[in-house]
């Protein structure tokens, strides 16, 4: 089943962590920031109200499709270069942004980031609010990998004198 979710516009990974001194430890430690929470927060809201109640299970292909604002001087860019306009327009990278939704959506859409066996992004051309479209699909061997003897025993050469 194909889940299409349309979440807030990622904050930057560079505002997602944060270090704070943990006296018990005496060390630096590292955990999300209020921001990140909050992020993560909203995009459970979202979820649940896309009707997704458990995560999918095993692997997943997940595509972003990242919209920035429409800036309020768009018309006046696009006359300059409409060919062009959009790449003037503020905007996290795709990079920055995959690893902020993703991990908002662990546990909620998806059971882990590291079961992402293929994904996707594209940076959308700024059409109103700022968001990113996400669709997940669960990705479904229809048959065990090819070519794979897993009853053949493994042969292990001793290396080689010099």
């Amino acid at each position: 089943m194909k889940h299409v979710i349309t979440l807030p516009y990622p904050i930057s990974a560079n505002r997602y962590w944060r270090q704070f001194y943990n006296p018990k430890t005496k060390h630096v430690m590292q955990g999300p920031s209020s921001d990140a929470t909050k992020y993560k927060r909203d995009c459970a809201w979202l979820v649940k109200a896309a009707g997704i109640r458990e995560p999918i299970i095993g692997r997943v292909s997940v595509h972003l499709q990242l919209y920035p604002a429409l800036p309020k001087d768009a018309a006046k860019r696009i006359r300059a270069d409409p060919m062009r306009w959009d790449e003037t327009v503020l905007c996290i990278d795709l990079d920055n942004a995959r690893k902020v939704v993703y991990d908002a959506l662990k546990g909620l859409a998806f059971e882990d980031d590291a079961m992402i066996f293929r994904d996707s992004g594209e940076r959308m051309e700024p059409d109103g609010e700022a968001r990113v479209v996400v669709t997940i699909e669960p990705i479904v061997r229809q048959s065990p990998q090819i070519g794979l003897d897993l009853h053949r025993p493994v042969m292990i050469r001793e290396a080689a004198p010099f």
